[in-house]
């Protein structure tokens, strides 16, 4: 017949710890693969005009960014509150755009320049006057793929 014991004097095991290291670096790799980083500060507010008819992007590794709009709050004190324009993390002068295009173009692979898409993400209040001297320069760059960034209406 079994004994039974009572619980006296009984001490409950210590934690294993030991593959606590396995654990950590199994959530660090996870987090470090799936985290991507930021790749521009805005300067800008954009806030994109809603669309009902939009489409997801396809090929992101080929699209370089134009944004339109308003400096940021911090940044009205310094280049005032008139619409600007930013190129990568500056901003820029509708003259720069064929340069940076060039540029962009030329830190592609060879076979991927003539896929090159340009993509305003300007701000719903932005005036057309400015992106129509956009795309007239883009124009000038022979960056003919322009797109329009937008956010979907939801609802009917």
């Amino acid at each position: 017949m079994a004994q039974i014991r009572k619980k006296e004097d009984r001490e409950t095991p210590a934690l294993a710890t030991s593959s606590l290291p396995d654990i950590i670096f199994m959530f660090l790799f996870f987090f470090m693969a799936v985290t991507t980083m930021k790749e521009v500060t805005f300067k800008v507010r954009v806030s994109p005009p809603m669309a009902s008819e939009a489409e997801k992007l396809e090929n992101k590794s080929l699209t370089r960014y134009i944004y339109v709009g308003k400096p940021m709050e911090d940044l009205k004190k310094t280049f005032g509150s008139e619409t600007r324009i930013q190129l990568g993390d500056a901003f820029a002068d509708v003259s720069e755009l064929q340069q940076f295009i060039i540029n962009e173009r030329s830190a592609m692979k060879e076979e991927d320049q003539p896929l090159l898409t340009v993509s305003i993400k300007a701000d719903k209040d932005t005036k057309m006057g400015i992106v129509n001297d956009i795309k007239k320069e883009l124009r000038n760059a022979s960056a003919l793929k322009i797109i329009y960034a937008a956010a979907k209406k939801t609802g009917s």
